[in-house]
């Protein structure tokens, strides 16, 4: 949505992002966890920031233990994720997401070799939006 519009997967994606924020409740839930307001903290465009962050105030807020989350982070690190991707990942296996939806191809490659040690499903965004809008 913020990206440059006039390459064609950008486009795509930030297309497929439009739909999953427009899907209706009972086809998708959004998980808020501390790791978006970490990174959306470091967004140094404050109005980007400041317009994710009254999104984010919107959805309902996972929490976990400080040493847990801590504790599955080190362990995705080992795997081979690097420091804030596996800060998400695990935000997100304690919210009890079904999924993690992301642009990232690193992160998503290492969801594809790792899905069985994960407890979170890793899928890029233009895909669950295909699923959800269906």
């Amino acid at each position: 949505m913020f990206d440059d519009q006039t390459q064609p997967r950008i486009r795509l994606e930030a297309d497929a992002v439009l739909e999953l924020l427009a899907a209706p409740p009972e086809r998708l839930t959004f998980v808020h966890a501390v790791a978006q307001d970490l990174e959306n903290a470091q967004n140094p465009i404050a109005w980007r920031a400041a317009r994710v962050a009254d999104w984010l105030a919107t959805v309902p807020r996972a929490e976990a233990k400080t040493e847990d989350l801590a504790r599955r982070t080190q362990e995705l690190m080992t795997l081979g994720l690097r420091n804030f991707d596996a800060f998400h990942v695990a935000c997100a296996e304690f919210a009890n997401a079904d999924v993690f939806a992301t642009t990232d191809d690193r992160l998503l490659d290492f969801g594809k070799r790792h899905a069985g040690l994960l407890g979170v499903r890793v899928i890029d965004v233009v895909t669950l939006a295909r699923e959800v809008v269906q």
